[in-house]
């Protein structure tokens, strides 16, 4: 890849399943679409970030013109209906000239937030292949455990990284889902299949993500060696009590065994480029310490070449449901001075867009205030090309 530069990422992501960031609703004009999608741009400018971490596929659909997957229902309220321009072509070359890099952000296997295939798009994949998905905790996934699912969801994402000129290849922290009390993920068809060769089914599951995470490594090293890939898990991969290599938590859940995410394997194998676990708990929580997981993560990286970036809660600060912690404007600006006692620590994102323009407490003009009085990019040599096309770099 590109060398380093000494900057940090400071990034956002802008979420847009359900409408949590953008668009503001569905069925806006694309007129007021992009200029609300700027608005977010501009914003991370003016706040000396460098990064957006822009969600173009979040429910098995795509903010791009896909020949895989319909238009995304957050765009017009309408699953697969044009909304007449291409958000990730826009956000690709409005974050490039605002010298901010674009990682574009998909959730691998989720289709849909209910369980009825019929309220689907009747074009759309899980309908023509039923067999693939299974509803589980009132949701509708695709299911893991099949070879031709794992291939049509690579395609499907690697499609934007053939067609845009993407910084990165984003995921979040949804593999197998959130466990839900009572509920079961039926793959048993699948598991009789292909789980021959494991000891149980957790570690067969396991195997499935491992190898849609290192084929997909793989397959954008081959079509672009110069975008990364990273991950997004939630932060504990499991507890001490449960394994002695684990972080000192108590956590109700832990990806490798709630999600089958081993997590810290990607790392350890150099399967992906970066790791930003949601480390969304403030200093001292008791069963999820900020300063304790950051060092489990910092520890983690060392030696693998794989970067850390930490993901920030900041839609927690200032919301009176979260603890005192949260109520401190300082308390996030603080997890950065931390972050820097830890020199595998490469920056930080924020949660999110909506989050990053209302400042609720004005913790996020804190952490700015104290950590970013300059504006650093990641990558000063493909800048260059750029600003000399656009004059000198502001800032």
């Amino acid at each position: 890849g590109l060398p380093w530069a000494a900057g940090e990422v400071r990034g956002m992501w802008i979420a847009t399943v359900a409408n949590i960031d953008w668009p503001s609703k569905p069925g806006l004009t694309a007129v007021r679409q992009e200029a609300e999608l700027f608005a977010y741009l501009d914003r991370a400018v003016e706040l000396r970030l460098n990064t957006a971490v822009f969600q173009v596929r979040p429910t098995a659909d795509a903010l791009w013109p896909s020949p895989y997957e319909p238009w995304a229902d957050c765009l017009t309220g309408t699953q697969g209906k044009d909304p007449g321009w291409d958000p990730l072509g826009t956000a690709v070359r409005a974050a490039h000239d605002r010298s901010l890099e674009l990682h574009a952000w998909f959730n691998p296997y989720r289709v849909a937030n209910h369980t009825d295939p019929s309220r689907l798009i009747a074009s759309h994949p899980a309908r023509l292949n039923p067999g693939w998905t299974v509803p589980y905790g009132g949701k509708l996934y695709y299911n893991p455990g099949l070879p031709e699912v794992r291939r049509f969801v690579q395609d499907a994402m690697l499609d934007a990284v053939r067609r845009y000129d993407i910084d990165a290849v984003h995921w979040d922290d949804y593999f197998y889902p959130y466990p839900v009390a009572g509920q079961t993920f039926d793959d048993d068809a699948a598991f009789a299949r292909y789980g021959g060769g494991f000891s149980d089914r957790a570690a067969w599951r396991r195997d499935n993500i491992d190898r849609l995470v290192r084929e997909t490594g793989e397959r954008i090293r081959a079509i672009k060696p110069h975008v990364r890939f990273g991950i997004s898990p939630f932060a504990v991969w499991r507890n001490k009590e449960s394994d002695p290599l684990g972080s000192d938590t108590r956590a109700g859940v832990q990806t490798y065994d709630d999600l089958h995410a081993d997590t810290r394997k990607w790392v350890r194998e150099g399967w992906i480029d970066y790791i930003c676990p949601q480390i969304y708990w403030h200093i001292g929580q008791t069963a999820a310490d900020y300063a304790k997981v950051l060092a489990w993560w910092s520890a983690t990286v060392r030696g693998t070449g794989v970067e850390l970036y930490v993901g920030e809660a900041l839609y927690k600060a200032g919301d009176p449901a979260q603890a005192a912690a949260w109520q401190d404007p300082a308390e996030l600006s603080r997890h950065l001075t931390l972050a820097r006692d830890h020199e595998g620590a490469g920056g930080h994102v924020f949660f999110s867009g909506k989050s990053v323009m209302a400042d609720r407490i004005g913790a996020m003009r804190r952490v700015v205030a104290d950590h970013y009085q300059d504006r650093v990019r990641l990558y000063p040599d493909r800048g260059r090309a750029r600003s000399r096309r656009r004059g000198r770099f502001p800032g």
